[in-house]
């Protein structure tokens, strides 16, 4: 079994469901008393929001990259980023590094290129949603066309990802808003919708809408299980 790699606490609420549904993944594959092997470096998020809220990612870059070489050297075999927004600076990191980086939009892209989507809409922060290096990556690599809330939504969901996910508030009157904004997505023409904050899952499921939810953080968690035990 390889050692994954994960580059987490932003916010620790996600990393703990990457850590779950890694060690899960693992024992479902091997059963037993398996569980995944994890390098795991959990940074503290107030400093990396404060990075994102000033647009210094030049710098968040360069503290990931010293984060992610400790992953490196503790032992893991491939990294994860175990959060959707700081994949902006995956460049810097996989510059910094000698291990493969498993992005999180290739893996969601894949899962949705096997599923015959080609219109999805995109939930996630304001630096998701609104910036260039995920929407682009979806469409030039793989063909598949974003569409995101409007203005207004989008301040919603950015909203509640940092004032309530990341402080693992569960909020009724958020969850009845993401789900109308989900539906008008749909409207809009997407196929289906990616919950493109690692967050977002704590707060909607597939349950609670007939549209279909790409949970970014099981498949990228589901796709890094596979690596792993791949002979």
């Amino acid at each position: 079994m390889k050692t994954i790699g994960l580059l987490g606490g932003m916010s620790w609420e996600s990393t703990e469901s990457y850590y779950r549904a890694l060690n899960e993944g693992v024992k479902r594959e091997l059963g037993g008393l398996h569980s995944a092997r994890v390098a795991l470096y959990s940074v503290d998020f107030a400093e990396i929001e404060a990075l994102q809220r000033e647009d210094r990612w030049a710098e968040a870059g360069e503290r990931l990259a010293e984060a992610a070489r400790c992953v490196q050297a503790a032992g893991a075999d491939f990294l994860l980023i175990a959060t959707n927004t700081m994949h902006k600076v995956a460049p810097e990191i996989e510059a910094a590094l000698e291990i493969p980086l498993l992005h999180i939009a290739d893996a969601t892209a894949e899962r949705l290129r096997e599923d015959g989507i080609r219109r999805v809409g995109l939930l996630g922060t304001r630096f998701t949603m609104e910036q260039a290096f995920y929407r682009e990556r979806l469409t030039e690599r793989f063909g598949i066309e974003v569409r995101v809330p409007e203005a207004r939504e989008r301040e919603t969901v950015h909203r509640v990802i940092y004032e309530e996910l990341c402080h693992g508030r569960i909020e009724a009157t958020s969850k009845a808003e993401y789900l109308a904004i989900i539906a008008a997505l749909r409207e809009r023409g997407a196929e289906a919708v990616i919950l493109g904050c690692t967050e977002i899952a704590l707060l909607v499921a597939q349950a609670d809408t007939p549209v279909p939810l790409y949970d970014t953080t099981a498949i990228h968690a589901a796709s890094a299980v596979a690596r792993a035990l791949d002979a």
